[in-house]
Order: C-alpha cells, then sequence, then structure tokens
C-alpha cells in the first residue's frame, strides 16, 4: 500500500458540487485532489438548472462556456393540474430582469465533463477511476482516505489537511459515521427514461420545465428538454403507490409497464410524446429525501447529495450542490488561513445553508399536499407571487423568501425544522 502526503484538500467524487469546491479552493493557491471512481462521465438524473446557479457558473469562470453550448435555454417552469389545464408560466424574469434570469438545460455527462475540465484548468488534480474505500479517522479528525485504483486495483492511504465527501447519494462519511436520517413524509419513487422527438413548445416555452399532475394526482411527472431533441421524462409517486404494490405475481418489478401505466393518466404528456422514441430502459430511484444531521467534523465537510438531497420536483438538486460547494470552499480557505479545522469552524456555513434548503422543502410539501393549488394560492394571496418564482429561480440565499410560509402553512402543513447538530458525539465515530 503507498502513502502520499501533500495535499490541502482531497476531493471525493467529481460531480457539481465536488469540481465546484476543488476549483474555488485551486483558484487561492492550494493543492487540492478530486478522485472519481468512474472512468468518464456518465449519464445521471438531475439535468436542470435554475436561474440562481448564474452566480456560482460566475465564479467558477463558466458563463461563457455554458452560453456558447447546446444547452437548451431555461426561462420558465409551468404547471399542469390533474384536470391537464396548464397553468400560467412562472417566468424567471418576472422577479429578475438581470441576465441570471436566464438559465440552461443540461445533459450531465457533459455538464459535469465541462465542470470538470474547468476544475483541472484552474490548477485541480483530477484522479478518474480511482474509488475511495474509506475515510481515515482518529477520533473525530479527518486524516486522509484509502484508495483504490481502478485499472490495477491497488490500495493507495492519501493524506490530506481537509477531506470533503462529494460522494452523492453514496454518501461515504455519511453511511461510515451514521449521519444519515431519512424524511419521514417524503417516502418518494421515480421511474425515468429518455424520449427523442417529443414536441416542444415554442419561443420562450422550448425550454420550459413541466410539471404535470396524473389524473388522481398520486404522481406526478417531469419533462425537461435537453439537447440532440432529447426529453428527460420522469413519474414520481409515493414509493408504496410507485413501487412496492405494483409487484407482479413472481415478485418481480416491471418498470416500464408502471410508467406506461402513469402515462396513461397524464394525457398531456402522453399527446407530447406521440411519435416519440424512447431511448432507454426505464431506470428506477427510490427513498431519495435525506438529510446527514451533521455537515462538518474535524477536517472533514459534507457537500451536494452526500449531505442531502430533497426532492427532484424543483430541480433544485444542482443548484444544492453547486451552492453547497462554493459556500464551504469558501469556509475551507479561510479555515486555511486562520489554521482552524475544527467542526465548528468547517461547518459555519451549514445552518444558513440548511436555511435556504427548508424554503425549498416547505415548497414541497405544499406540491405534495393534494388539496393545494398554487393557482388558488395565488389568488388568495398575489403579494405571494414574487416570493413564489424567487424560490423557484432558487434566491434563497439573497432575497428573504420566507414571509410567503404563513399564509401558505394555512393551506397545507409544514412539519418541523431540523436544526444541525453541532455538538460531536465521538462514541459514533469509527476510530480507524
Amino acid at each position: 500500500m503507498n502513502t502520499h502526503k501533500n495535499y490541502d484538500t482531497i476531493i471525493i467524487g467529481g460531480g457539481p458540487a465536488g469540481s465546484t469546491a476543488a476549483t474555488l479552493i485551486a483558484q487561492q493557491g492550494y493543492r487540492v485532489l478530486l478522485l472519481e471512481r468512474e472512468t468518464e462521465p456518465t449519464f445521471k438524473i438531475g439535468e436542470s438548472l435554475i436561474p440562481a446557479t448564474y452566480w456560482t457558473f460566475k465564479r467558477l469562470g463558466m458563463l461563457k462556456k455554458l452560453r456558447e453550448s447546446h444547452f437548451p435555454q431555461k426561462f420558465s417552469v409551468q404547471f399542469f393540474t390533474r384536470t391537464g389545464k396548464a397553468t400560467n408560466p412562472f417566468y424567471f424574469f418576472e422577479t429578475n430582469p438581470h441576465e441570471s434570469a436566464i438559465t440552461w438545460q443540461v445533459l450531465r455527462s457533459e455538464f459535469d465533463q465541462m465542470l470538470l475540465d474547468n476544475a483541472t484548468e484552474k490548477g485541480v488534480e483530477v484522479r478518474w477511476g480511482v474509488s475511495v474505500r474509506k475515510v481515515l479517522f482518529e477520533g473525530d479528525k479527518a486524516l486522509g482516505v484509502v484508495a483504490q485504483n481502478g485499472k490495477n486495483g491497488n490500495l493507495e492511504t492519501i493524506h490530506g489537511h481537509v477531506i470533503v465527501d462529494s460522494t452523492g447519494q453514496r454518501s461515504l462519511i455519511g453511511r461510515q459515521l451514521d449521519l444519515n436520517t431519512f424524511e419521514p413524509n417524503l417516502k418518494k419513487a421515480s421511474l425515468f427514461t429518455h424520449y427523442e422527438d417529443g414536441y416542444r413548445d415554442e419561443g420562450l416555452d422550448e425550454g420550459a420545465t413541466l410539471i404535470l399532475h396524473t389524473e388522481d394526482k398520486d404522481s406526478w411527472f417531469w419533462s425537461i428538454p435537453l439537447p440532440y431533441n432529447r426529453t428527460s421524462i420522469g413519474v414520481v409517486g409515493e414509493l408504496d403507490y410507485l413501487l412496492q404494490n405494483r409487484r407482479e405475481q413472481n415478485g418481480k418489478l416491471n418498470a416500464q409497464k408502471i410508467f406506461d401505466e402513469e402515462l396513461e393518466k397524464c394525457q398531456p404528456l402522453k399527446q407530447r410524446l406521440e411519435g416519440a422514441k424512447q431511448l432507454f430502459p426505464i431506470q428506477t430511484t427510490k427513498d431519495f429525501s435525506y438529510r446527514a444531521s451533521r455537515i462538518a467534523g474535524e477536517n472533514w465537510v459534507l457537500i451536494g447529495d452526500a449531505f442531502g438531497f430533497l426532492d427532484p420536483v424543483y430541480s433544485t438538486g444542482l443548484f444544492l450542490a453547486l451552492k453547497s460547494g462554493e459556500m464551504a470552499a469558501d469556509v475551507i480557505v479561510d479555515a486555511f488561513r486562520s489554521n482552524d479545522f475544527s467542526g465548528t469552524k468547517l461547518g459555519s456555513w451549514g445552518q444558513v445553508f440548511v436555511d435556504g434548503m427548508e424554503a425549498f422543502r416547505k415548497l414541497v410539501y405544499a406540491f405534495y399536499t393534494k388539496e393545494f393549488s398554487f393557482a388558488r394560492f395565488l389568488t388568495e394571496y398575489p403579494e405571494h407571487l414574487g416570493g413564489i418564482v424567487d424560490i423557484l429561480s432558487g434566491d434563497v440565499y439573497r432575497r428573504d423568501v420566507t414571509h410567503i410560509f404563513p399564509d401558505m402553512s394555512k393551506m397545507c402543513y409544514f412539519p418541523p425544522e431540523v436544526p444541525l447538530e453541532q455538538t460531536t458525539n465521538e462514541n459514533s465515530i469509527a476510530k480507524m
């Protein structure tokens, strides 16, 4: 087993959160190693950006590259009711006349590659095909990682001052330290694929994300336009409804059959897909609403999906990944300057980040309340249109959006907020 000890920061995982943190730390002159277990970017779900990502892209130096890309521009999100009626689109520029109101729909394999190429340009050492088997701890202090080279299988111990977990739902540190808790009222599952040659609206609406309820409102579909005339289509519903209670007599799951049955209950989307070609078999994911109880400890930090994931409905995943990478990077750089790598220091951005997630979380609960309707809510409280568009745009860290929730709570239930744990429980930490 080889040992290498020369890195300031080790980033585990090359998704958007990891590449963002790596780039911003390296730009300040620190030696950053990013380890990605895949040998090249692969297909991933989570393809829609929201406008507030603009400010992170500006810091990364990515705006010009995105403007020159073939990714469809996104100006709005539009909802369809259970009866098939389309609501008025929520145009982001209605509350934000800045160019940041325009964003993109991305093919993840290409988008992730762009971010990693940018990280390399900014001085990050990126190693592909290297899987981190575990993080090494001494008490609560992270010391390094044990990594395995995919080509020869060799193990290597690599040390760094700060270890950043950006492993997505794999959540390496979260699982190793038993930090993850699932959202009890959001036990959802999704089935998804890509289509080619589906119908798109024209003009400003061509790149819109569509959110379509099924007729019984037991599930909903997303429709996200992508390059190459592709459209990402997925259906989301309660885990028991969508998967557990739909198994065949032999116990097997026919994902294609379930997907087709739900599509029959969503006529506006079915009409848009007439004549379209499904490009690959239906894929599934489940139990995706979770959050770690802590966001950092001594010499370690969680970012992106390694810390938590809410729900796909408002396309917040990529935004929260990018934002967490940015916020964590700033704190890590400050930790080097002050020589303070305590959990208190490295986690000092955590509650602010969670407060922003909470705004999205409340809107998610409103969406899943069958009796709730955005149209009815805005008819009764038209003064809250700007607040809703701000949240859909991702302006939860730049503007106060909380003023809409007291009135919204009259129409739906919001579970209590769960603050981050601030103390260290060393008994729960594996000493390795």
